[in-house]
């Protein structure tokens, strides 16, 4: 049996208002608040054209611009399915773990 998502079409709605944000952001060629504000690269730089260069079949050249670049889908599919994805309470909560990790020791190598 199929669970019901909690909140579907507001998060369905989100995720329209996002990706048009984000597109007039690509668009406009506006640079990252983190990287103006802060000087330095944030966790999800690169992001963006990691994900054009992979849709081009550029695969190590979007790893090269970020190495997460798959983790996007990944958690935002968590998030559509309230945490819910495997069935297994414990195996998603690792793998959110390891992904957000992942996004740490990313910003920590960066900022090195």
């Amino acid at each position: 049996m199929i669970k019901k998502i909690r909140y579907l079409p507001a998060k369905l709605i989100l995720t329209a208002a996002y990706l048009a944000f984000a597109a007039l952001w690509y668009i406009h060629d506006m640079p990252c608040i983190f990287r103006a504000a802060l000087g330095i690269r944030c966790p999800g730089c690169g992001t963006t054209r990691a994900w054009l260069a992979a849709l081009d079949g550029r695969l190590p050249e979007a790893f090269s611009y970020n190495p997460l670049f798959w983790a996007v889908p990944v958690l935002y599919i968590f998030i559509l399915y309230d945490g819910h994805v495997f069935g297994n309470e414990r195996l998603d909560r690792v793998i959110i773990a390891a992904i957000l990790a992942g996004y740490l020791a990313l910003f920590l190598l960066r900022i090195l």
